[in-house]
């Protein structure tokens, strides 16, 4: 198993950047694919980001291209959440997220929620306009 803890949310303008750190316990950190999810009020929870298990492959959320990064260091079991130019919809609650997905997959991540068996308490971000 794996307990995942964010930190680095907060409060931001409109056009300003956060940096969100997922930090992951025990020692099988890169074994996982790793995900960004993020909720928001009265919404359901919705893919942001995802990357593979040597970071040498990402993919975004459309909406997100472009503003966000998604990066991980193997060394410290931690993933990331760089996020630039915000804007008032991307406020909500953001959750970090560990898969299991096997190895013979087609792709190297996943957008599925429901291959995400580890998940984090989330962290608040509100971007005020």
């Amino acid at each position: 198993q794996v307990q995942l803890v964010e930190s680095g949310g907060g409060l931001a303008q409109a056009g300003g950047s956060l940096r969100l750190s997922c930090a992951a316990s025990g020692r099988t950190f890169s074994r996982y694919v790793m995900g960004w999810f993020r909720q928001a009020p009265g919404k359901e929870r919705e893919f942001v980001a995802t990357i593979s298990r040597s970071g040498d492959s990402t993919y975004y959320k459309d909406s997100v291209k472009g503003r966000f990064t998604i990066s991980r260091d193997n060394t410290k079991n931690t993933v990331y959440l760089q996020m630039n130019s915000l804007k008032p919809e991307d406020t909500a609650v953001y959750h970090c997220a560990a898969s299991n997905l096997p190895s013979s997959s087609i792709l190297p991540v996943t957008t599925t929620e429901n291959e995400y068996a580890y998940w984090g308490q989330g962290t608040q971000v509100t971007v005020s306009s």
